[in-house]
């Protein structure tokens, strides 16, 4: 591998370092659990434990929800069918059992898209167990399904025990992933997500407000909160604001207050400290490759796409630009090849990087250019030994 250094002009488009701390010193949090996710890029822009699987409580629905989009999606089932609430459900979700309820009954028949207002506005932990019941059988199935979907998904720190987000040993989830759950929500179900945002539902006489904290601030529109004592207060909350949209993901919290207060600043945070820069093909110049048994002995080349880079607006002084070659180039090349990738590194956060390709052909020397290359080369390893042998002779050692 080689890296080409300091020689890249993008690195103007940050300006001159002036030693500062990394972005996560920048910024702190009471939460024991925190993330800031830049929706459009998915970068992590903040991390506090972020991916250290944690009791997620009823973000534990986003998930639940995720899964009946899918198979909706996948024409296993639909928003009109009915699933007959079981006593078992009612029990253990409904106002019997003290928790977050939809209020059914035994024997009521809600449809799927009812139950799902159940799950995402009302956070009804009987909504939950009868779309799990009505789907795989059993809550326990249905929970076995949604963790392997979780894995097909990339989430690879979820172990989901029920749909509901209840008390239950080794069921968990990093905050990292719940932010991915909220990014793939809006992404791929915008027919669905507006659900989130409504203020409250009613199922018969029953009306229940959204407890999201955030629906109050301008541009929140979701997701979900969560609470147990063993998990404190939690909230996953996307907003957008002049175009951009970055989601923020809390737990750990000691009350509901001190949750509304913190998602409240940090989703400020999220939203005014953070930036987006675009490093485009039209605004960097890049060294020429050097090119092995080439006509040419180098090739130009540029950037195969924009590079865009999210970080905290005073990090963007400290930005590293690179250009990495995987291997020696070598001829033939044709104009459009990838030769290598342009990578841009602020500190405290993933690298990102975007493929550099050549910007011409090169030709491969014939027999004779080629032989005439290789006898250079010998000539200049030999012209190097004599001095590795007196750097030898010359040690301690």
């Amino acid at each position: 591998m080689k890296i080409w250094r300091g020689i890249i002009s993008a690195i103007a488009v940050f300006g001159v370092s002036a030693g500062l701390p990394a972005a996560a010193q920048l910024i702190d949090t009471p939460a024991e659990y925190a993330v800031i996710m830049d929706h459009e890029t998915g970068q992590i822009l903040y991390s506090k434990r972020g991916d250290e699987p944690m009791t997620p409580a009823s973000m534990t629905k986003m998930m639940t929800a995720l899964v009946v989009f899918e198979l909706i999606e996948r024409g296993e089932i639909s928003l009109t069918d009915k699933f007959t609430v079981s006593e078992d459900a009612w029990r253990r979700g409904g106002f019997p059992s003290g928790t977050s309820t939809m209020g059914l009954v035994p024997k009521d028949t809600p449809t799927v898209e009812e139950l799902l207002h159940g799950v995402i506005t009302m956070s009804g932990n009987d909504a939950c167990i009868v779309l799990a019941e009505g789907i795989s059988g059993s809550e326990a199935a249905f929970s076995a399904r949604m963790t392997q979907i979780a894995h097909e998904l990339g989430l690879n720190s979820v172990n989901f025990v029920n749909a509901t987000g209840l008390e239950g040993e080794g069921h968990v989830v990093s905050a990292i992933d719940l932010a991915k759950i909220a990014k793939m929500t809006i992404d791929k179900y915008p027919q669905y997500y507006p659900w989130y945002s409504l203020p409250s539902y009613t199922w018969r006489e029953y009306t229940q407000a959204n407890r999201n904290p955030l629906l109050e601030v301008a541009g929140a529109d979701g997701l979900k909160t969560g609470h147990l004592e063993s998990s404190g207060y939690g909230l996953t909350a996307s907003a957008v604001r002049d175009g951009v949209r970055r989601t923020i993901v809390i737990n750990g919290l000691p009350t509901m207050a001190a949750r509304a207060q913190e998602a409240e600043r940090l989703m400020r945070v999220a939203i005014q400290s953070f930036e987006l820069k675009s490093i485009g093909p039209e605004t960097v110049t890049l060294p020429d490759v050097p090119v092995w048994l080439g006509e040419q002995r180098s090739v130009a080349v540029s950037l195969a796409e924009p590079v865009k880079v999210v970080g905290h607006k005073a990090m963007f002084t400290k930005a590293k630009a690179e250009l990495v070659l995987d291997k020696t180039i070598k001829a033939p090349v044709k104009k459009g090849d990838v030769v290598g990738k342009f990578v841009v590194t602020l500190e405290g956060q993933e690298p990102v990087s975007a493929a550099v390709i050549a910007e011409a052909d090169v030709k491969k020397l014939g027999f004779i250019g080629q032989a005439i290359e290789g006898i250079s080369t010998l000539m200049k390893q030999e012209d190097k030994a004599p001095d590795a042998e007196k750097e030898l002779k010359g040690g301690n050692g």
